[in-house]
């Protein structure tokens, strides 16, 4: 059978302007700075993808509804992608010692769906299978604490 490849839908400068209120030239000087890049056409059309979208509506609620400049939106998504390349990593390495620590429950080797009676092992052990995003915390204020130090002017 044959394998279809899935279509990526793509949006040409003009229909991404008018649907997220913004200049074609906003667009482009986003490109300029590097914060998003859109692929292009034989023709050197720029065609924006539903990611290069995402990243778009990131790109405006920062800039528009947080007053972040340019140069912080572009600190801000390198920070982004460490993190996620972060996430991918511990998750290589949190499959790796699972696999260390008990090669025999990974799916590979065991499969309960076959098995006369179904038990889950006692010797599995449960950890978390990805990192959860972050909780937002408040910060409070802290009272100033007073020292008082002995003078020397007895």
């Amino acid at each position: 059978m044959r394998e279809r490849k899935k279509r990526v839908r793509r949006y040409t400068i003009g229909i991404v302007a008018d649907t997220f209120g913004v200049h074609e030239q906003t667009l482009r000087l986003y490109e300029r700075e590097g914060l998003l890049t859109p692929s292009r056409s034989e023709k050197n059309t720029r065609y924006y993808t539903d990611e290069d979208l995402e990243k778009l509506k990131m790109i405006l609620n920062l800039t528009r509804d947080m007053g972040v400049n340019l140069a912080g939106v572009q600190i801000i998504l390198n920070m982004r992608e460490q993190m996620d390349e972060m996430k991918r990593e511990f998750n290589r390495f949190l499959s790796f010692i699972r696999e260390q620590m008990h090669p025999e429950a990974s799916p590979e080797h065991f499969n309960i769906s076959n098995a006369l009676v179904r038990i889950t092992p006692t010797y599995m052990i449960h950890v978390e299978s990805e990192i959860q995003e972050p909780r937002p915390v408040t910060l409070r204020p802290v009272k100033p604490i007073k020292i008082e130090t002995d003078s020397d002017e007895d």
